[in-house]
């Protein structure tokens, strides 16, 4: 336990931008996210292809990539993104999103949320 809080700490340390998913870890070739609109209280699972680019609300998110790992690929995924605010012109997220951690690296919008739930292996 203490030593998934230094490393989480040493996470918390560095840039978004430049965290990196852990080593020994398989490509996917899409992923599944899931996004809540918080004034309208709905949630939906948004599904992407690596290189994709989807709407969501006054969102555009792009997948870069997806990795899972590979002895257990429902157990965790790190899905890498980039989010844009249409509304405002302006990139909101641009980073790791962490299945079985959402809130070490969350999108920070006052009116989505958006986290990762699983790699699309099939």
């Amino acid at each position: 336990m203490i030593r998934l809080a230094a490393v989480l700490l040493a996470l918390l340390a560095l840039p978004v931008a430049a965290q990196e998913a852990p080593a020994g870890l398989a490509d996917a070739p899409g992923a599944v996210l899931r996004g809540l609109d918080k004034v309208a209280g709905a949630a939906s699972d948004i599904e992407l292809l690596s290189g994709q680019t989807v709407p969501y609300g006054q969102l555009e998110i792009t997948l870069r990539e997806c990795r899972y790992p590979p002895a257990d690929p429902s157990s965790n995924a790190y899905a890498f993104v980039t989010i844009k605010d249409t509304s405002a012109e302006a990139q909101v997220f641009s980073g790791w999103l962490i299945a079985d951690s959402p809130a070490l690296s969350a999108l920070d919008h006052q009116r989505y949320d958006v986290w990762a739930i699983r790699c699309k292996i099939e």
